[in-house]
């Protein structure tokens, strides 16, 4: 189908096609992300299951003779309850990697314990005595029928519940920086979203003047402090104390270096400020998948809509099963019919086939504790409206930050695997790499693998030295971002999706040379079509990402003649310019024009002799071979 303008369009029955079955697939690739896993290690537990928080919560796997009941914890005057409460807090913070939820005058199950306030006053101060035994400190969140005055009361949840409860944030106290948790956040949305103002706000306390004011100390490049637009990848860090707070400068619309929010936090949100811009779509590509975001947040401008690429950032945060999170900015200067028209169009997107969100709007405390302890169901998309002139909800979406749950699985007894996502050259240090460890642990003083260059080989080098958030820290595990100091590397030599790691001791034992790495030109994936005008045939090429890796591929081979919007098949793949460290179980992303697509790699390297389409080759044999004899 061709557009008046020359251009190739879908049709949208094909379009519809592409959206339904992205869902579906989505959910598939987070289930075969298991696949990453080294041989011996178990697999993640999946956490899109919500029937199972039912069974959880029925507590039908413990015995109920052994179990010791919280209220005896919280309330009796035996000597052994406060170390007991607090062995209680010990385990659920590691189970909360160092931050929990806990819910004081209920049970596990969620039954009230009938609480009165002289019950209530008891149990909060053995909690706080359990809290400091184990280096913790916890913030009051709300309350229920307890009677305080002001925003933290919200009242009871029905006519019969009389008893005094209320929700509390225990966080641990950081030991030094390398213990601070932190989550990563990619921020999205079309172009004049406010995106970068938003940032500015959040991260420095004060308000914006309406003229672009919050938005100046976030910009990179001069060209785009002069545009007002970010053409880059940006970043930005907001830390939390162990109390809950957030850490800003004391003087107003100062900001604080990352030093001294990494030292003063226990907290950290990691910012990846992307560009909305269309021309620079390759860029935001690659920032939402190499920062290894634990959520996006989709930045829409209430008097806009959800218009331009902030569709495609959408899609492409589906597409990698990215939980979702809303802001409607400018609702100050919006008219309420727009404001209308805005949300009406982002819960008909949300509830979509392609989507299938169940939309949320946050306009009070309580949805908003509630909705974040929730929010590890990717089913769910918390939507808030706020403006930065006027600082409307912006406590709101401070406090849902503050409580955000940790979420990606990480497993640090792996095997190390640091991905290279961007590249330095500092004075007197050398060149400097910075990316996220995907697996592993990494120290500084290490040994290391470095590469693949264009031939496919590995460099050894050291670490010289590791920061985390600018401060200098001995190491860093799985899920954490770092920046690596290396020694004798020149930046020219290091590019972005390169590897880091560990180099193998063992020699072979048969050759007695040390092995490299295995780098891979060709491998095959299981792709999803979301969206192309015709079909897709063999020496179709595409920009592929995976990870941090963006390069050029070309189909060498498909399990069926051609594949069209909406189709799944086996598709083997060519990297056009150099091997590339890959595994089984990544995720790809592939894009070139309007067409889309999206996949898992299978298997490494491909066999000309065993085609994934047997039947074809055969029947393409036996035309040449007519045509000779003609």
């Amino acid at each position: 189908m061709t557009s008046r303008h020359g251009k190739q369009t879908m049709n949208p029955v094909d379009r519809r096609k592409g959206e339904t079955a992205l869902s579906e697939f989505a959910d598939y690739v987070q289930k075969q992300q298991a696949l990453r896993r080294p041989p011996g290690q178990p697999a993640a537990a999946l956490e899109d299951h919500d029937e199972l928080d039912i069974i959880d919560q029925l507590d039908l796997a413990g015995d109920a003779a052994s179990h010791v009941r919280l209220r005896t914890l919280l309330l009796d005057p035996g000597e052994d309850n406060v170390p007991a409460l607090a062995d209680h807090l010990r385990g659920r913070l590691a189970e909360g990697h160092a931050e929990t939820l806990f819910d004081l005058g209920l049970e596990d199950n969620g039954d009230s314990m009938g609480f009165t306030k002289e019950d209530w006053d008891m149990a909060l101060e053995r909690l706080t005595v359990a809290c400091e035994t184990i280096g913790a400190d916890f913030k009051m969140l709300m309350t229920r029928n307890v009677g305080n005055e002001g925003e933290l009361e919200v009242g009871p949840r029905d006519a019969t519940d009389k008893g005094v409860s209320g929700k509390l944030m225990i966080r641990r106290r950081p030991e030094g920086v390398d213990d601070v948790i932190e989550t990563r956040i990619a921020v999205v949305g079309n172009v004049d979203a406010g995106k970068s103002t938003m940032l500015g706000v959040l991260v420095k306390g004060g308000l914006d003047d309406g003229r672009g004011k919050a938005r100046v100390n976030l910009f990179r490049h001069k060209h785009e402090i002069e545009s007002g637009r970010t053409s880059s990848v940006g970043m930005e860090i907001m830390g939390f104390d162990s109390q809950g707070e957030v850490v800003v400068s004391n003087v107003a619309g100062r900001k604080l270096t990352w030093e001294e929010i990494g030292r003063r936090s226990a907290k950290v949100i990691s910012f990846t400020d992307l560009a909305g811009h269309e021309r620079y779509l390759r860029t935001t590509v690659f920032g939402l998948l190499s920062s290894e975001p634990n959520y996006c947040l989709l930045m829409v401008a209430a008097n806009n809509g959800l218009i331009g690429m902030s569709k495609e950032h959408l899609g492409i945060a589906l597409a990698l099963n990215v939980p979702v999170m809303v802001v409607i900015t400018k609702i100050d200067i919006c008219p309420p019919q727009i404001l209308e028209q805005t949300i009406k169009q982002l819960t008909k997107i949300l509830k979509s086939a392609g989507a299938r969100k169940i939309p949320i709007f946050i306009k009070n405390r309580e949805e908003c504790i509630n909705t974040a302890t929730q929010f590890v169901s990717h089913r769910i998309c918390p939507i808030f409206q706020v403006s930065n002139v006027t600082g409307d909800n912006l406590d709101l979406v401070r406090t849902f930050l503050n409580i955000l749950p940790h979420h990606g699985n990480y497993n640090a007894d792996a095997p190390l695997e640091f991905h290279v996502n961007d590249t330095f050259s500092v004075p007197f240090v050398g060149t400097v790499v910075s990316g996220v460890v995907k697996s592993g642990v990494i120290h500084a003083g290490d040994t290391i693998l470095l590469g693949p260059d264009s031939l496919g080989q590995f460099t050894t080098t050291k670490v010289r030295s590791i920061e985390r958030k600018r401060i200098q820290v001995p190491g860093c595990s799985a899920g954490q971002s770092a920046s690596l100091a290396l020694r004798n590397v020149r930046r020219k030599d290091v590019r972005k999706g390169m590897v880091v790691l560990h180099r193998q001791d063992k020699p072979d034992p048969v050759t007695g040379i040390v092995l490299q790495p295995k780098v891979y030109r060709e491998f095959v994936a299981e792709v999803l079509i979301l969206s192309h005008a015709t079909t897709i045939r063999t020496k179709y090429q595409a920009m592929l990402h995976v990870g941090p890796v963006s390069q050029t591929c070309a189909i060498i081979d498909i399990d069926r003649q051609f594949i069209r919007t909406g189709d799944r098949a086996q598709v083997a793949f060519r990297f056009v310019q150099r091997p590339e460290y890959l595994t089984v179980g990544d995720r790809i992303l592939f894009r070139e024009g309007r067409t889309k697509g999206l996949g898992i790699v299978k298997s490494l390297g491909y066999d000309a002799n065993k085609p994934l389409n047997p039947e074809l080759k055969k029947e393409l044999a036996a035309n040449g071979k007519a045509a000779i004899e003609e």
